[in-house]
């Protein structure tokens, strides 16, 4: 038997592949699916199964593309209804795969059709539970993502209690947890940096399963602090529900050299420029109305949060050798709009390059700081600030984008020196133009002198 974790860093996902006689499953595979055949080919397998342990909102899987190319069959929980061929199963029902037994176990609550999938192995031994966004190591799964549901949330997280305590925490104290996620998931609040555990340690550390914990605390603690969902989530969601455009089809359409004149009349039809260079080369020059997501930072996170339409028409200014992994990494949360990239990079372009505005923390401490943005997230802002700083965070910038005052000048910072740029790109591009970057954000601020709190005002926004 042959089990083996698939982990994606930038979406902190994890692939399963699972091998016994010549046979395979695949539990929740990536868009990207040349590598499951491939280790299947290798190993003279065949791949069987294709499970799904729920309509995925954070990335678009793989399982349509992969089915079409190996002939397996898409295996989904109770209740779910797709736009394509695939299996239904019930509570329980079991699926060999060679001298293994998978068991699907409907475990709701991170929505409606969540399941968790036991591996039973050659000696009939409940070895694994690869549990998906039910149970986290160290969290569970939101309860907000619901497709078109009439359900609450707190319907939901009921449901999740009921799901843990009645289908997961009888297993044995060493059965090994395989979840679908780990630390930097917008799908959970508090994963840890491990992807494999047991069961027995999570009953000791994880707050959700704590003993005599009762529903309605649960409830409580699950649902309490939940940030509203990215844009892109649902529509994610619903591509993973009903189908999608190969990707194969993607990256053809979008790895395509183009000259100066080809960008400039993509540029002049309705195509964003996408910068995904490292933000120091950004903030020295960039394309007018270019918006900044450095590949090197949590990129599919915030493309999904700040292009709304999955098919706007994208232009790449890449370093060179990097397209390919742009316009995959774009596919892989739902972005098929990609119609090619400057040859040759930024070097190619022959108009002038605008510059930012960019200034060291010292340089800071000694400067006017009258008018300081603070574009953080909301938990890291109320943990400490500046004095005086306003709070604008980036992640609801789009739906707030006039928020601020064009003629005024601000300086702007996040935690690291990435998502100001993001920040400062996105609001030249909406009009503003007096903005000064603060290099290496509140990490390095936070060596100055200059006065901090955690106290904070109303929010205006």
């Amino acid at each position: 038997m042959i089990v083996e974790q698939l982990y994606t860093k930038c979406l902190a996902e994890a692939a399963y592949y699972i091998e016994s006689n010549g046979e395979v499953a695949i539990i929740d595979p990536m868009r990207e699916t040349d590598q499951y055949v491939e280790i299947a080919k290798n190993n003279g397998a065949k791949i069987k199964y294709i499970f799904e342990t729920h309509f995925h909102a954070d990335f678009v899987s793989g399982h349509v593309d992969l089915a079409k190319k190996t002939g397996a069959a898409i295996v989904y929980g109770p209740t779910a209804e797709t736009g394509f061929d695939s299996i239904i199963a019930t509570d329980g029902q079991e699926f060999k795969i060679g001298a293994i037994t998978i068991r699907l176990i409907h475990t709701p609550g991170h929505t409606p059709e969540s399941s968790t999938y036991l591996l039973i192995d050659e000696e009939g031994n409940e070895n694994a539970l690869f549990t998906g966004d039910t149970l986290f190591l160290g969290d569970v799964g939101r309860p907000d993502l619901a497709i078109k549901s009439d359900l609450t949330r707190e319907d939901l997280a009921g449901m999740l209690f009921d799901s843990l305590r009645n289908k997961l925490m009888g297993f044995a104290d060493e059965t090994i947890i395989y979840p679908g996620h780990g630390a930097g998931s917008s799908c959970g609040k508090n994963m840890s940096d491990e992807t494999v555990g047991t069961l027995g340690d999570q009953k000791k550390t994880n707050y959700a399963l704590r003993e005599n914990m009762t529903k309605e605390e649960f409830v409580q603690e699950v649902t309490t602090g939940i940030l509203p969902p990215p844009q892109y989530f649902p529509k994610n969601a619903q591509l993973n529900k009903l189908g999608y455009e190969s990707f194969e089809s993607i990256l053809s359409n979008g790895n395509k050299a183009l000259t100066i004149d080809g960008f400039i009349s993509e540029f002049e039809q309705g195509a964003l420029i996408l910068d995904v260079r490292h933000q120091d080369d950004f903030v020295k020059g960039f394309i007018p109305n270019s918006l900044f997501i450095g590949l090197d930072g949590t990129f599919a996170m915030w493309v999904g949060a700040l292009i709304e339409d999955l098919d706007q028409k994208i232009i790449l200014i890449t370093e060179p050798g990097r397209e390919e992994e742009t316009i995959t990494r774009l596919a892989r949360v739902g972005y098929s709009g990609v119609v090619g990239y400057l040859s040759g990079g930024i070097s190619s372009y022959e108009g002038e390059l605008y510059t930012l505005n960019s200034i060291s923390p010292a340089e800071f401490e000694k400067a006017d700081r009258e008018n300081v943005v603070d574009i953080r997230r909301e938990g890291e802002f109320t943990s400490e600030h500046l004095e005086g700083a306003e709070h604008y965070p980036l992640d609801y910038m789009t739906s707030n984008i006039d928020h601020l005052d064009t003629k005024k000048t601000y300086h702007i910072h996040c935690a690291g020196g990435y998502r100001s740029v993001i920040a400062i790109s996105l609001l030249i591009q909406n009009g503003y133009t007096k903005l000064i970057n603060v290099e290496g954000g509140y990490r390095e601020i936070s060596q100055t002198k200059i006065p901090k709190t955690n106290f904070v005002c109303p929010s205006t926004l």
